[in-house]
């Protein structure tokens, strides 16, 4: 169909990408015999890795949430794309050309243009900041100032700084002569809503934010000292096309190689706590931008971490204090375990690092506190734990925390924890902490109760489980579809996968990519793709799999006919001679039907 990405693209890309490189990039995975890799599934929280990847068949599938697919649904659901922009993506990152049906490129894939262009455009910009601060008089007081920072030359280039000049016109000009459009410039995000010929940054050292692939989609920009005290001393751009700030983190296209190698990751709250960290060698550290963490950033990093942990580094102030509690609650929420950084000698990593070099940076880092005990030092000075009010309103505040804990081990620890730092008897807080739960556990338990699986919808049966069988092997679609019409299956949905399968047969596009997207039910599609990739369709018995279900629908079809029979030979009265031949001939057909249906069990 014209406007559609061809078949002969979409086939290069399932037979050229690696789907465990994909995956790799989002959640570590190990080797499990030949063809099998597992990890703990990007999708949702879990300790134990219960994600597969088949590297031959190119699926992947967690038996703990029931995600599952090939790598372009994959990179869909992880990068929120259209199925056309997953398969631009996959192609781009691979080398492929895009072609399409009778070469008429669709509108749908001109957003991807766009952002492509959004992105060249962003690249383009900083390229001409880090030239202003590294080579011309005008960023030379940009450069004195974050030399003074301790940051060195090969940070600058690694981390592309710049500096965004004073003349707020001079951007709109650069870039018109760059052949960039005045309609596209004032949807850029780089320049004023209300004057459009204004730049957004002016007069401020730029730090560019690359995305996980390592290109420029927006930028963080800081004053630079002494700066006049009305204006805001950090500025981000806003939401754009390519950039949002709940699914981005400062510094990921960097530290997510160490993220994976380590275990662990530094959340920060700057830009310049990133790169003063990465100057020390602690290259797993990033930052939120201008946002506190996110479901979103947990998600980019939980696989990389399930079995290591992660440390905060924020403020030690009272909002700095909120931040860390809020982000310790989302990570145990997501299982994660937590250590916090309290920094001792300076009020950030950059000046630690300037005064007192990066081994004692490291070394602060390696003492980190684990959650617990941070949080039960803050609570204790916090509230005058000395009398019974304040260990009340201590404890009713260290709940919340023991309420994000998975593991029941665990809240009884950090209960038992309590008791002790604060000298209460562990029955008494333990009484306190059930009393407050038992009506939320009540409600908790009747909704897993109600809870049920997707499959549970579509009716499983054996009609549907062999056409499954030859959705895991094509080959074996001729020879059910020699013995079997689609109004042979009593069960709707896998008449519906007929339906597919021999649409797909006649137009030559017999895969397991092309079967689940001419899938219109998406429930039915999900099933498919759970079953296969949960490895219960082997090779050596796909044919036995299929030889059944012939037989199990066969059958079928002759105990209708007999019980049609036996109701007409009933009902059957005898009256002439004629009418004794035709009950003759009902008793023949009978019993040519039971022998039919004898050999069949066979």
């Amino acid at each position: 169909m014209a406007g559609f990405i061809s078949k002969d693209t979409i086939d290069a890309i399932h037979n050229t990408v690696d789907i465990v490189s994909v995956i790799g990039e989002y959640t570590k995975l190990t080797k499990r015999g030949a063809i099998d890799w597992w990890g703990c599934c990007p999708f949702h929280s879990e300790k134990t890795p219960s994600f597969r990847v088949d590297a031959e068949k190119k699926m992947y599938y967690c038996f703990g949430c029931h995600a599952g697919g090939d790598v372009v649904k994959f990179v869909m659901e992880m990068e929120k794309l259209s199925y056309p922009e997953a398969l631009t993506q996959l192609a781009q990152q691979s080398g492929i050309p895009v072609r399409y049906e009778d070469g008429v490129k669709p509108d749908l894939i001109k957003q991807d243009n766009t952002i492509e262009k959004y992105i060249e455009l962003y690249e383009r910009t900083a390229s001409m900041f880090h030239y202003l601060l590294m080579e011309t008089d005008s960023g030379k007081k940009a450069l004195e100032y974050i030399k003074k920072r301790g940051l060195t030359d090969e940070t600058l280039k690694k981390f592309k700084l710049g500096y965004a000049p004073a003349d707020r016109k001079w951007l709109k000009q650069f870039l018109l002569k760059k052949n960039f459009s005045e309609a596209f410039l004032r949807q850029s995000g780089l320049f004023s809503q209300k004057y459009p010929d204004y730049a957004f940054f002016s007069d401020r050292l730029m730090f560019p934010i690359f995305n996980r692939k390592g290109q420029v989609v927006a930028f963080g920009g800081r004053v630079i000292p002494p700066a006049d005290e009305s204006q805001r001393k950090y500025l981000n751009s806003g939401e754009l096309p390519q950039f949002k700030k709940r699914e981005t983190l400062f510094g990921f296209n960097f530290a997510k190689d160490s993220i994976r190698k380590n275990k662990k990751i530094i959340f920060c709250e700057g830009n310049m706590d990133v790169i003063a960290y990465h100057q020390c060698g602690l290259d797993f550290a990033v930052a939120t931008l201008g946002t506190a963490l996110t479901e979103d950033h947990i998600k980019m990093i939980q696989g990389f971490v399930a079995d290591g942990f992660v440390l905060l580094s924020f403020d030690s102030d009272g909002a700095g204090q909120a931040a860390t509690w809020k982000a310790i609650n989302l990570c145990r929420q997501h299982s994660l375990t937590v250590k916090i950084i309290s920094l001792q000698g300076g009020k950030d990593p950059a000046e630690i690092m300037l005064k007192y070099g990066k081994e004692n940076l490291t070394n602060q880092v390696n003492n980190a506190k684990l959650d617990v005990d941070y949080l039960l030092n803050i609570l204790g000075k916090k509230y005058p734990v000395d009398t019974p009010e304040g260990k009340t309103k201590a404890s009713l505040e260290f709940f919340s925390y023991v309420d994000s804990l998975q593991s029941d081990i665990q809240k009884e620890s950090s209960l038992d924890q309590l008791s002790q730092t604060f000298n209460l008897k562990p029955e008494a807080v333990k009484r306190d902490f059930l009393n407050r739960k038992q009506a939320q556990e009540r409600i908790s338990i009747r909704q897993n109760n109600n809870q049920t699986e997707e499959q549970t919808q579509l009716n499983l049966n054996a009609e549907l489980r062999g056409l499954i069988a030859v959705t895991a092997d094509v080959n074996q679609f001729e020879k059910i579809r020699s013995n079997l019409v689609e109004n042979d299956f009593l069960n709707p949905d896998a008449r519906r996968l007929f339906r597919v399968l021999e649409d797909c047969f006649n137009a030559k596009t017999f895969s397991i990519p092309d079967i689940l997207t001419r899938c219109d039910n998406k429930a039915l599609a999900q099933v498919i793709t759970n079953e296969i990739s949960s490895g219960v369709y082997q090779k050596d018995n796909l044919a036995a799999i299929v030889d059944d279900t012939i037989r199990f629908i066969q059958k079928n079809k002759i105990d209708e006919q007999r019980e049609v029979l036996i109701k007409r030979i009933r009902e059957y009265v005898v009256v002439t001679e004629d009418d004794k031949k035709q009950l003759d001939n009902l008793l023949i057909q009978k019993l040519e039907l039971d022998k039919k249906a004898q050999s069949l069990l066979k």
